[in-house]
């Protein structure tokens, strides 16, 4: 089933639509042929300040389960039972009014939006017409390609090649920043054989979905990534 055709997604897609030629028209003066770039970026920035509340839950949660860390680690000590383990470690969040899956809830906002912009660039036809969208292009970019097809020579892939470099940076970033912020987590992951390397390696699968999904999916994802980072630095900063 196509979800581009599904009235309440559709109006959504169609909406999209329009924000982002609104974006484009209001830069085009500025961006001049990246206007259509900056209008994604543009749209990324309205989505997180939108989303600025379930970020401040979510550090803190990340502050209050570090404020735990040292009474988990001690119930690590002391029950060897793994169900006995997960009952005492759930009874002292609820206890201590903390949830588990706060952190997980920015990830779960951001999800439908990503979803949108993703189907906007790979849709040829919004509301019964064509998707004009597809038409623009950053540096020889085109905005509805993806690393697939420019490798093959169909288009200029050096501003794709860049942003996944762009990418692989700030995650990197974040994902040593929150090592730091969360080190508690560590004894979990020696606990767990490939829990470690896991935790190294699973923030990177959003640059291998960057590669394959359209550019403006990529240059949402990329700004979003980046906004993370320094949200949640000055986030930490705040409120720790």
């Amino acid at each position: 089933m196509d979800l581009s055709l599904f009235p309440p997604f559709a109006v959504v897609l169609d909406g999209l639509s329009s924000l982002v030629a609104l974006l484009a028209q209001l830069t085009a003066p500025v961006a001049g042929g990246g206007a259509w770039a900056l209008a994604i970026v543009l749209l990324t920035v309205l989505v997180r300040l939108a989303l600025l509340p379930v970020a401040v839950s979510q550090v803190r949660a990340e502050i209050a389960r570090r404020r735990l860390a040292p009474r988990i680690a001690d119930l690590r000590r002391r029950i060897r039972n793994p169900e006995a383990l997960n009952r005492a470690v759930l009874k002292l969040y609820t206890d201590e009014k903390v949830s588990p899956l706060a952190g997980c809830l920015p990830t779960i906002a951001q999800a439908p939006v990503l979803t949108a912009v993703y189907s906007l660039f790979t849709h040829p036809v919004l509301a019964g017409q064509a998707n004009a969208l597809l038409g623009h292009s950053l540096w020889g970019m085109p905005l509805g390609a993806n690393l697939l097809p420019v490798l093959s020579g169909a288009a200029s892939a050096w501003p794709l090649l860049a942003l996944l470099v762009v990418l692989v940076v700030v995650v990197e970033l974040s994902r040593r920043a929150n090592a730091r912020f969360t080190g508690f987590d560590a004894s979990a992951q020696q606990a767990v054989p490939g829990m470690a390397t896991l935790a190294r390696v699973l923030p990177f699968a959003s640059v291998a979905f960057a590669a394959i999904a359209p550019f403006a999916a990529a240059l949402y994802l990329t700004a979003s990534a980046a906004w993370t980072l320094g949200e949640r630095a000055m986030l930490r900063r705040l409120l720790a």
